[in-house]
């Protein structure tokens, strides 16, 4: 049964990171589980509405029952239910967007985000995954790990998405070291060309680190003037800080 449902969860993060679609050859290659096992599984998934199959070309993908999943997690979530009154007073003292992320697995998933307070339009982030090595979230989270996880992390080789990505073990442990001794985290067009994050992280009554809050914008608005960079840093500091009040944790 234990050998099941890992086979069934690996099935459904595959669909989740890659294409959307994928056909069972694909799904197998991917997961690395006999391709009738895949099919076996995929019709079972089906049956409760945690994947589709497409009419034609037959390729399956997420289905609807992941979304109430997902829901039902957000719902749940108290770093979320917490982070709305300190995430949008932070967006508009700062004049960009906020995102709270958590990791999951090798990815940060942001689950709130507080629009930038203009009239532009903006396409809501909550749900996105972003691998926590490309992005300032990621870094403030991962960088006050346990060091097991940490390692564990570090130990599994990780993709370049633009030419600023860092993907060398031994860089990414300095950045996590300079993001322990400063207490937040910067992104310089890793995970995006023209994009930049401040992020630090964010605690519980436990002194565990249970996610981050950060800014998301251009490169040139975050980073390039020095005395914004330093107003801003602060400003994402402190809401982290009274975020993590807020859920317990000492100062």
């Amino acid at each position: 049964m234990t050998r099941a449902v890992e086979r069934a969860a690996q099935i459904l993060l595959s669909l989740a990171s890659g294409s959307s679609r994928l056909g069972v050859s694909e799904i197998s290659e991917l997961v690395d589980i006999p391709k009738p096992t895949v099919h076996t599984m995929l019709r079972t998934l089906e049956r409760h509405g945690l994947v589709e199959q497409e009419v034609e070309g037959g390729k399956y993908a997420l289905g609807p029952a992941v979304l109430q999943l997902g829901n039902a997690y957000l719902d749940g979530s108290e770093l979320r239910a917490r982070a709305a009154s300190w995430a949008d007073p932070l967006a508009r003292q700062t004049g960009e967007a906020v995102w709270v992320g958590v990791l999951s697995g090798p990815n940060v998933v942001v689950v709130h985000h507080a629009f930038r307070p203009d009239d532009l339009v903006q396409i809501l982030e909550v749900g996105a995954a972003v691998p926590w090595h490309t992005c300032a979230l990621g870094h403030a989270i991962v960088a006050c790990l346990d060091e097991e996880r940490r390692k564990r992390l570090l130990s599994v080789p990780v993709q370049r998405l633009t030419g600023r990505t860092v993907t060398d073990p031994d860089a990414l442990r300095q950045a996590l070291e300079t993001v322990r001794e400063r207490g937040y985290a910067v992104e310089d067009q890793e995970a995006t060309l023209g994009d930049a994050g401040l992020a630090a992280p964010v605690f519980d009554r436990t002194a565990r680190v249970v996610g981050a809050l950060g800014i998301v914008g251009p490169a040139d608005r975050l980073l390039a003037p020095p005395g914004r960079q330093g107003r801003l840093v602060d400003a994402v500091r402190s809401t982290a800080r009274a975020l993590s009040r807020e859920l317990g944790a000492g100062r």
